[in-house]
Formats: structure tokens, C-alpha cells, sequence
């Protein structure tokens, strides 16, 4: 029997298929829907996490005032961070100072330091005020320690005075018509002229020497956080201990309980939350993956069914000059078909969901920072073709039994089967 023959046979099987088929087609399809919508949120997760985690700076060390109790999720924090708020404390805090950044600058890989000092300030434009934050930084190594980019106008240089550099959420979203480069801003009473602005970012930047006289509770030698630039990342879990051990020598610190100040490295945090995400796609993944256990032991079901119900059928087949083989292929081209028909239903009502929840996460007006990160989907053609694949081979694995008693019926046997 030709392969198009048997090809027939099995398709005219599937269309004549009773109730109990289609209900395991439909299980099916709820198998590799669920596959396609976690594994889609789930890459689509990691790329914004990446995206995130990029903006952190892996070679930029943080040395921040007090030990940290709490900093958000695995270290992450901020009004701006996708993962939420953060906190920190310490029974006794001492804020870092000039004597701090020149001990850091003796260290070796470590390639800029940069004193930061920041605060809270109204900024007002054309009859409008909004509160916004405010970091006094180094002008002369703030260009090349940052992440952020600009968007027009340049960063801030040495000579600069009272000039600041705006970050593009506060010129895109606080004031509605927008602030124009080169225009003059009011921040806590003082003019400024804006010298740049920023892609992203809700802060305002201007030199420190400024900021310590703009902004209140800000000493003339404490600064709030020490950034670190580092040669090369490798070393960064290295650093990180040389640097702990340096400044407890110098701030006179001799037990580790001791410690006055916490030493972040974006470098490891990036490694501790892929490894999370890891885990937790997998996890995902495993129970999307007992939906299609079932369906493939309903397909089994169906096939056993199916060849007991078609027993005649195939004794008159073997009668009429049929080999073991042609029913075996009929029976495992059925139950293939019953996978593919399954896969591609799935795969469109994956996609369809994928998109929803994703839709929902990134708008959901109270969605956490968790919740907005699972708001990007990522349908990838290889994720597409791996679900049509993988159904078929579920369906055809499931009837492979059912097809091989189905093949081993004797015609005479068969013929007498009521």
C-alpha cells in the first residue's frame, strides 16, 4: 500500500473521528498552549531582565553607607528598578567620605571612583513644579562611569557650574510640553541651565560641589555612595573582598559584624537572577509539560479505542491483501495527525494568550515590579516549530502501541470480532 494511500485512510479516520477524539485533540491543544505561553513569557521575562540588568553595569561597584539588612529583591531596588522598592539599615551608620574614595582609588582593577551625594528638590519650569530626585556627581568621571546615555546635549564636564543634565522621563512625562535643551530650570530656589538629557531616568544631575549647596543635610565631605569602575569583571568577586577588607582597615573596622557599609556587585546579582529565572521557567515548564502527559495518555486511550472499534475493518484490509506494516502506518498516521491538529490549535491559542497576559502584566495599573517584568512575550519561530514538532511526535509516540497490536491482528480473528 502507498504511503498517500495509507496517508488517506488515516486522514478519513481523524474526520470521522466520535466525540472521544476530538476531546483529546482539544487536550492537546491545552498542553502545547500552556508550553508556548510559559515558555514565551518566560524568554520574554530573561530579555527584560537582561535589558535591566544591562543598565546596572556589570564592571560598576557600589559602595553604599550602613550594612545592608534588605535591598529589595536579591539586591535590586529603587523607585525606578523593576523589582520593586528596597530598604536598608544598620545599627550603626557612618557616611562614606573623601578619605573613603582615595583608600578605593589604591586599589588594584579599579579603574574610577566617583563620590555621589543626592537628595530630593522641586524643579521648576514654566510655571510648573514637580518633585524630583537630585545626585550631586564627580563632573570630572561621571561621563565615563555612568550607564545611562544621552539623548541630546552632552554630559556634564568640569567647568560646568550651575548646569544640569535631565533625565528623558522628566522632560517626557512631568511636564507635558516638554523641557528644550539649553533652557533654564529652577531647582530648590537656584537657576540652571540644561546642558543634556538622558534617555531614560527620573533624576537630575548636576556637579556635587553644587548639590552640596543646593540640597539640604548634605555635608561639605560625606558622600551617600561611592561608585566603583572595575578593568575587568572577571575580578569583580575579588574586588569586591579587596575592597571590604581596605576600607574596614581605614575606617578602623575589625570584626565583620562591625561593618559600616555594604559593597554591592551587579555582576553577581545578574548571575543569582538568571539562575532564578532558570529555575523558575523550568518549574513552569514542568507543569505545563503534565498537561501533555495527559493528552498523550489520551491519545493511547483513543488508539486502543479506536483499534478495537475498527477490528473488522482491519481484518477485511489484511483479508484483501494488506500487510502488517500498511496498518501499522494507518494507525500511527492517525494518531500523529491527532498530535499535529493539536499542536496547531495550541500554538494559536498559546500565542493569543501569551499576548493577553502579557498585555495585562505591562498595563495593569497596580502590577508590582515582578508583574511588569513578565509583561514582555518573546514568540520565537524556533518555539513555534519545537511545539508542531513535539506534538507530532507525542501523538505518534502515544498510538505506537495501539498501531503495533492494531498490525499483529490475525484476518480470521479480526473477521470474527463482534
Amino acid at each position: 500500500m502507498r504511503l498517500q494511500k495509507s496517508f488517506q485512510l488515516a486522514l478519513n479516520m481523524l474526520i470521522h473521528s466520535k466525540l472521544r477524539s476530538w476531546l483529546t485533540i482539544i487536550g492537546i491543544v491545552i498542553g502545547i498552549a500552556a508550553v508556548v505561553s510559559i515558555v514565551s513569557i518566560s524568554i520574554g521575562a530573561k530579555q527584560n531582565l537582561e535589558n535591566q540588568l544591562g543598565t546596572l553595569g556589570a564592571d560598576i561597584l557600589t559602595v553604599s553607607p550602613g550594612a545592608s539588612r534588605a535591598r529589595g529583591m536579591m539586591g535590586f531596588g529603587g523607585p525606578d528598578s523593576p523589582f520593586g522598592s528596597s530598604s536598608s539599615s544598620s545599627t550603626k551608620q557612618k557616611n562614606l567620605t573623601k578619605k573613603d574614595v582615595i583608600t578605593l582609588k589604591s586599589i588594584s582593577n579599579v579603574k574610577y571612583v566617583m563620590g555621589q551625594v543626592s537628595g530630593r528638590g522641586d524643579l521648576t519650569y514654566s510655571s510648573k513644579t514637580a518633585s524630583v530626585s537630585v545626585s550631586g556627581v564627580d563632573a570630572s568621571v561621571w561621563k565615563d562611569i555612568t550607564t545611562e546615555k544621552v539623548s541630546s546635549g552632552r554630559f556634564l564636564i568640569e567647568s560646568d557650574s550651575y548646569s544640569v543634565v535631565l533625565g528623558g522621563n522628566i522632560v517626557n512625562s512631568m511636564f507635558e510640553d516638554g523641557i528644550p535643551l539649553n533652557s533654564k530650570v529652577t531647582i530648590e530656589g537656584k537657576s540652571f541651565k540644561v546642558v543634556g538629557i538622558l534617555e531614560e531616568g527620573s533624576g537630575v544631575y548636576m556637579p556635587i560641589d553644587i548639590a552640596r549647596t543646593t540640597l539640604e543635610d548634605i555635608g561639605n565631605d560625606e558622600f551617600d555612595s561611592i561608585s566603583v569602575k572595575i578593568e575587568d569583571v572577571d575580578l569583580s568577586d575579588t574586588t569586591v573582598e579587596e575592597i571590604t577588607k581596605k576600607l574596614m582597615f581605614s575606617r578602623g573596622i575589625i570584626y565583620e559584624k562591625n561593618k559600616d557599609f555594604s559593597v554591592s556587585n551587579p555582576s553577581a546579582m545578574q548571575e543569582t537572577m538568571q539562575e532564578t529565572m532558570n529555575t523558575m521557567s523550568l518549574f513552569l515548564g514542568a507543569i505545563a509539560a503534565i498537561s501533555l502527559i495527559v493528552g498523550a495518555i489520551g491519545i493511547a486511550n483513543t488508539m486502543f479505542t479506536s483499534v478495537l472499534e475498527r477490528t473488522k475493518e482491519i481484518g477485511i484490509m489484511k483479508a484483501i491483501g494488506a500487510k502488517n506494516k500498511d496498518v501499522l502506518m494507518i494507525f500511527l498516521l492517525n494518531s500523529g495527525m491527532i498530535g499535529l491538529v493539536g499542536g496547531i490549535g495550541g500554538i494559536i491559542l498559546g500565542v493569543l494568550g501569551s499576548g493577553l497576559i502579557g498585555y495585562w502584566s505591562s498595563s495593569a495599573s497596580t502590577a508590582g515590579g515582578m508583574a511588569r517584568m513578565f509583561g514582555t512575550t518573546a514568540i520565537t519561530p524556533q518555539l513555534l516549530i519545537f511545539a508542531l514538532v513535539f506534538s507530532l511526535l507525542i501523538g505518534m509516540i502515544a498510538g505506537l502501541l495501539p498501531a503495533f497490536n492494531a498490525s499483529r491482528l490475525k484476518p480470521v480473528d479480526a473477521l470474527r470480532y463482534e
